[in-house]
This record gives structure tokens, sequence and C-alpha cells, in this order.
């Protein structure tokens, strides 16, 4: 059997965290999950509730393929996809080289690629987070280009709250059009703890073209 050919969505569609979710609305996303293909590449996070990024500019994660993790009796009946995942970052003062953060992210269940769990490389191999694709698509840009966009949250760990991600893959970061609309659609999910983030926490992350490489 081929395989289903998936259309980006053309329109901003977001769906709740499963932590807000209810079985029905799960099983109801507005929108398919992200083909694994389409993840791979480099994002520019260019707003973030994230408070770690008040003092970084040009924040890029880059998501690659790894081998599906095997199938186990306590995990999934099936091969699980998996991605590599190197964050990057600058200082917002611009000195000094460039950071990295590098993990490997897992699908928390089955084949579904908008859920995921992350876990450190080296010795970060203790930390461990979880994150899912809230809405993904592609936009036209007056200019003949297209936009690519996703919207992630993760969920609070030791050290982090809880937050919300809106990634971008021009390096120069989202339209204003197409951020307003995703940060308009956040809103009205119907989650006061994402209403609250949005209003209290969402700003944009400090872009400065060039990115340093290293």
């Amino acid at each position: 059997m081929a395989d289903t050919i998936i259309t980006p969505p053309s329109t901003i569609s977001l769906r709740l965290p499963s932590k807000y979710s209810t079985s029905t609305t799960l099983t109801t996303s507005p929108s398919p999950s992200p083909p694994l293909e389409w993840l791979h590449g480099t994002w520019s996070v260019t707003h973030s509730t994230l408070s770690m990024w008040r003092a970084a500019r040009n924040v890029r994660i880059t998501y690659t393929p790894l081998e599906p993790a095997p199938a186990t009796p306590k995990s999934s009946s099936t091969p699980r996809p998996r991605l590599g995942d190197m964050v990057a970052y600058e200082a917002s003062s611009g000195k000094g080289g460039v950071k990295r953060i590098a993990g490997v992210d897992t699908a928390t269940t089955g084949d579904d690629t908008s859920v995921w769990d992350w876990r450190g490389k080296g010795w970060m191999f203790v930390l461990s987070s979880h994150w899912e694709v809230l809405g993904w698509g592609e936009r036209p840009l007056s200019d003949g280009q297209t936009e690519r966009w996703a919207v992630t949250w993760f969920a609070a760990t030791k050290f982090t709250k809880e937050g919300l991600d809106i990634y971008s893959d021009r390096r120069e970061g989202g339209s204003k059009e197409t951020v307003e609309e995703i940060i308009a659609a956040l809103k009205t999910l119907g989650a006061k703890p994402l209403v609250e983030l949005c209003e209290r926490d969402m700003v944009p992350v400090e872009i400065v073209l060039p990115w340093k490489e290293t």
C-alpha cells in the first residue's frame, strides 16, 4: 500500500496539549501529525515563553533523521520514530561562541510524530522532557516564497516551567502576520494557562543576522 501523502496545512490550526485535552479532543485534532521528514532541518525559534532565551539570540533547533527506536512490550507495539535534536544559540551580547545542547527525541507512542520525549546526550543524559507539536503548516508570502511554521508546547521539568515556542524555517524568523495569527489561535484554545502564557510570557527571541556558526 502506498504511503499517505499529507499536504501541509495552509491555515493556522492548533490543538490543545494532551495535558489539557480529553480523549475526545485528542482524537479530533484539527490537523494531522506532521510527516517525520517535514520536521527535518533547522528552525528558528522566533517567539518563546522560555525565560532562558531572554539572554540569548539566534536560537535555532535542528532535527536530523535517526533510526527508529525498537518496539518493546512496555512502550509500543511498533518502532517509534526518533530525531536527533541540536539546539544552538548565542549570548544576546554577541560575545563568545555558539552554545549547543544535544539530545534525542523519541515519539512517545507508536508513530505519532506530534508527541515526543527528549533525552539529553553526553553529560546531559540525566535530563529529559516532553514536548508536543500543536500545529504546523506552510504559507505563501507576498514575495512569492513559502514560510514553514510550527508551534510546540513543552511540559514543565525540575528546571523549567511549561511553555510555548513558535518556529519558522526562515533565519530572520516568522512573518508578522503568521506570528500574530498563531498567538491569536493559541488564545482561543480554551485552556486558561495557555492564554496566560501568551499574554504574560510570549516574547520575540532576538535575531541578529548572520548567525554565528562556531
